[in-house]
């Protein structure tokens, strides 16, 4: 090994990963880093060339969430997102090799984090989950066609995807070159992870366990037409049971607005919403035996804390766990699969009292946009990086956790 001036550089790449792209690589060929600038003509035709050859797979209509990649990623929409995130004043360009280690519940985040870099300027190492999905397949299989294609080669050689266990020691190789460190996962992982030196002037960025809530005002539910309450179901079906609540983004606690309601429309409101919820997931959603166990063992640990009632429904495919006031840290009590506490407020400014950093989205039905910049503005929250429509808590953004991705991993130069 060599050393440099920011860290000890290890030349030998470890041989505990699995290359999924490219197949080869020169590791000394590839750290000779040319940045870009912020959503590169060449990188953007290169998404949109994925986007095509991904839509026109039969096999991708399998899986929604590679569809709603493969739509991120049109040029229409990354044109979208360059007015927004890129300002013309502004001469910024890539930090460099950016080490993306992805998340294991989540398949398709791996791509999205990548893109991120990509249109940021930067080559990009991503270490995809060590979990076998076919949606990470799908998307490998067509970047190698686009590979073999012999177009796009500057932005395709500046990808390499990894796939690797926890107890390998090719963290540490990747770590010691890259000029951001991404780290999504538990913050257990990212202790981990953080043993692993990075050079002097690089940093990470972390997205570490959060927690997030829904807010319904029963009104809304009470005046919805029977297509709007399917349409509404299928959204909260998706930000919850897809991937069984296991995202960071989906919501456990749910809060009722009762001001201005009889109690009699709040209960007619709330058993409405949750019949139709009820009846998608018994028709969409595969439930595990464990899975009802758990929710069984979570509902005791929570009583033995708190006042809570059980809510009675046809089955185990939804659990509610009414509680009767608000505890100081509901997003203990959590439970993966079908496992939503309710309680009810008086206004929004009550969700205020709980909300910690760890809190990340809520989600919201019937609210008006004054009223939720209100709940905002007012409140000062340490926590709740996101307010967004039930449905679109998994949609990706470049602003996240309260992190301004295009910005944070690209660099600005001053002339002055």
């Amino acid at each position: 090994m060599r050393k440099s001036a920011d860290v000890v550089i290890l030349m030998q790449s470890s041989s505990n990963y699995q290359l999924l792209y490219p197949s080869t690589i020169s590791w000394e060929e590839y750290r000779k880093y040319i940045p870009l600038k912020p959503f590169a003509d060449e990188v953007v035709e290169y998404l949109n060339a994925l986007s095509a050859a991904i839509l026109k797979d039969r096999e991708s209509r399998l899986y929604p969430d590679v569809i709603t990649f493969a739509f991120f990623c049109r040029k229409a929409n990354i044109y979208a997102q360059k007015v927004k995130y890129a300002s013309a004043d502004a001469y910024r360009f890539g930090r460099g090799i950016i080490f993306h280690i992805a998340p294991s519940n989540v398949p398709i985040n791996f791509a999205y984090s990548l893109v991120a870099g990509m249109l940021s300027g930067n080559y990009n190492v991503v270490r995809v989950s060590s979990k076998q999905f076919p949606q990470v397949d799908l998307i490998i299989k067509q970047m190698n066609k686009l590979k073999e294609s012999g177009m796009y080669v500057n932005v395709a050689k500046s990808i390499v995807l990894v796939r690797y266990e926890r107890t390998s020691d090719a963290t540490s190789f990747f770590s010691s070159f890259a000029a951001v460190r991404v780290i999504w996962g538990g913050d257990a992982t990212i202790a981990a992870i953080r043993k692993s030196e990075i050079p002097a002037r690089s940093f990470d960025v972390c997205f570490a366990d959060r927690y997030s809530i829904a807010a319904i005002h029963p009104k809304a539910i009470l005046a919805a037409s029977d297509n709007e309450m399917k349409r509404l179901a299928e959204r909260f079906y998706n930000d919850t049971y897809l991937f069984d609540q296991n995202a960071c983004s989906a919501p456990h606690l749910i809060f009722w607005l009762k001001s201005n309601i009889s109690e009699e429309e709040l209960e007619s409101a709330r058993a409405r919403f949750w019949r139709v919820v009820h009846d998608l997931a018994a028709s969409k959603y595969e439930l595990q035996a464990i899975i009802s166990v758990d929710k069984l063992t979570a509902f005791y640990r929570q009583a033995i804390y708190e006042n809570v009632s059980r809510e009675n429904m046809p089955d185990n495919y939804v659990f509610r766990s009414k509680m009767l006031e608000l505890p100081e840290a509901p997003e203990v009590f959590r439970c993966a699969g079908g496992y939503f506490s309710e309680i009810d407020i008086d206004s929004l400014s009550d969700i205020a009292q709980v909300v910690t950093p760890r809190y990340q989205t809520l989600a919201y039905y019937g609210f008006s946009m004054d009223e939720l910049r209100a709940f905002v503005c007012d409140n000062n929250l340490v926590g709740l990086d996101r307010l967004v429509p039930i449905g679109e808590t998994t949609a990706f953004s470049f602003i996240w956790d309260g992190y301004n991705l295009i910005d944070i991993f690209s660099r600005e130069v001053t002339i002055q």
